[in-house]
């Protein structure tokens, strides 16, 4: 039954996250052809948002050694957004080399997971970011900002509202066009993501510039994606059939599962474009290849129901 609640947005844009955040975590590595399979599967299924890759260097994500490669096998999809994370210059560069016109940089707001993740302070991850997002600019390319360890870290603890509504601005004065506050460790609750949200709008950033990406570890994602969605966020990150999590923070989990996002939203009234059978499906038929069921709870009823 579709109950719309009032005060929500009529539209989400799901940024879908599973073909470059979700299988990057996989201990075994998919294949080229399976990875272009998935990625046009989804595209079938609606979604038009869809992070393909990351151009980082083999040695540090073997999974997505295959970019160059795989770039190729994703341009017949037409109207289909294909980001993709580049580190530094170098990966910007591969990047532009095979007409990508959409990149993200991966900031963190805690020093130990940008010692872990970049092998840098904040500061200085951000000094690197600086002459990657103003070159991709100037190659007519939009930016895209995640921001990790927005609630919690696994080193740190809790992480002050302040701190992490700081460090978002400074990335975000780098002239990137979105922010995505990650919620690495899954670790928030609503309140605390209305909190962030509020001081986020306080230094500058509105509702309107911002995403979210939730990890599932408490079950608290879909309940902060309301939260995020009642302050006004239109943009949710979300990977299909929940994969995913993090090589650089042992505790994350998997991401938010598209189909229990589609799911949600579908009976507020929100439109997003997606063909939950369609997309159901492909998860199905992705966990086949990688030997395991999904953890997706809309995957595991919507597939024992057939």
């Amino acid at each position: 039954m579709v109950l719309p609640e009032p005060g929500l947005p009529a539209r989400v844009r799901i940024h879908e996250v599973g073909a470059r955040d979700g299988l990057q975590n996989e201990k075994a590595t998919v294949p080229t052809e399976v990875k272009a399979e998935f990625v046009h599967r989804l595209a079938d299924a609606g979604l038009t948002t869809i992070e393909a890759t990351s151009f980082v260097h083999p040695k540090w994500v073997p999974q997505l050694a295959d970019a160059e490669a795989l770039m190729p096998l994703l341009g017949d999809l037409d109207g289909v957004r294909l980001p993709v994370l580049v580190p530094n210059e170098r990966g910007l560069d591969r990047a532009l080399a095979l007409g990508v016109r959409e990149i993200a940089v991966f900031g963190s707001a805690t020093e130990s997971f940008a010692k872990a993740n970049l092998n840098r302070t904040v500061d200085e991850s951000l000094a690197m970011f600086e002459p990657v997002v103003a070159k991709a600019r100037d190659a007519g390319a939009s930016v895209r900002g995640y921001l990790s360890m927005c609630f919690g870290d696994p080193w740190e603890g809790t992480v002050p509202v302040d701190q992490v509504a700081g460090v978002a601005k400074r990335l975000a004065d780098l002239g990137c066009d979105e922010l995505s506050l990650g919620d690495t460790i899954g670790v928030a609750t609503p309140g605390h993501v209305t909190a962030l949200l509020t001081a986020l709008g306080e230094a500058g950033l509105s509702a309107a510039r911002l995403a979210v990406h939730f990890h599932d570890t408490y079950g608290q994602a879909l309940a902060n994606t309301l939260a995020a969605l009642r302050f006004g966020v239109t943009t949710v990150d979300a990977s299909a059939g929940g994969l995913g999590g993090c090589p650089y923070a042992k505790s994350a989990t998997g991401n938010l599962a598209t189909e229990d996002l589609v799911w949600m939203l579908t009976g507020l009234g929100i439109d997003t474009g997606v063909d939950l059978a369609r997309l159901t499906a492909t998860s199905v038929w992705m966990a086949g290849h990688l030997g395991r069921p999904s953890p997706s709870r809309t995957v595991r009823a919507l597939s024992h129901e057939e």
